[in-house]
């Protein structure tokens, strides 16, 4: 007879827009999270108590993606408060304000990197440590929230961040071939135009709907539908899918 396995999952950038919609799901579908954040411990404790109200259990943990030791504290709260990993979101990331890459400054780039890409593979590190059977895990499975800017390569918005995704699905790719044989699938979403208020961080709180015009479906998408996706990435209905870079962009 097949054991239930219960899902203990790791949220990055939980706190508000796609990863709070990802963590809302997830408690719903019956996922423990751990609801990682930076600054809005108000809004991250929100998410928890919504993950709590659909029955699950959840904790949230402030730290830094792009803190190795941070990242450790997250996972380990985890476990010791939930059980055993068996999933990821790799959802946090940034963008700087909106620009020409000629005029981004250094420092943004730097930040974007951190935080996307060194981030990322931090998070992914320690997810494949606690899942993977070579180190004596059960298996799981790791998301990658990427972009539709890493095809598109965003001109006079943010080449940077389009790049740092492009990286993100190259990372989904390898380790996908990697962890595989150990138990451990690998898959990204790619959001395209989204209402969440990172329009409103990178100087253009209407981005979104002003989108619209060039989305083959005529609207942006909601958090939800990215969402809805990353679940059934997750769930068992995807057991034989990875490597597979998952486009929920509208047609764009």
């Amino acid at each position: 007879m097949e054991q239930h396995v219960q899902h203990v999952t790791v949220v990055t950038g939980g706190s508000r827009g796609i990863g709070a919609a990802v963590a809302e799901r997830l408690g719903r579908e019956g996922h423990r999270v751990a609801v990682g954040f930076v600054r809005d411990e108000a809004a991250a404790e929100a998410v928890v108590a919504s993950v709590r109200a659909a029955g699950s259990e959840a904790v949230a943990v402030r730290g830094e993606v792009s803190s190795e030791a941070d990242v450790d504290r997250l996972f380990d709260v985890a476990r010791d408060r939930l059980g055993p990993v068996t999933g990821l979101v790799n959802n946090a990331g940034v963008t700087g304000p909106l620009g020409r890459f000629t005029e981004t400054p250094a420092e943004v780039m730097r930040r974007v990197v951190e935080v996307n890409v060194m981030g990322a593979l931090l998070c992914a590190k320690r997810a494949a440590r606690e899942m993977s059977t070579r180190y004596g895990g059960s298996g799981g499975s790791i998301v990658n929230i990427s972009s539709g800017a890493a095809t598109l390569g965003s001109p006079d918005e943010f080449v940077h961040y389009a790049a740092s995704k492009a990286a993100v699905d190259t990372l989904t790719l390898g380790l996908s071939k990697e962890l595989g044989p150990e138990g451990v699938r690998v898959n990204s979403v790619l959001p395209g135009a989204i209402t969440t208020d990172m329009h409103a961080t990178m100087g253009d709180p209407d981005r979104a709907h002003r989108m619209a015009a060039a989305v083959p479906l005529r609207r942006p998408g909601t958090p939800e539908e990215i969402a809805n996706a990353v679940a059934w990435l997750l769930s068992d209905e995807a057991s034989y899918t990875t490597g597979a870079i998952l486009r929920v962009a509208g047609g764009r």
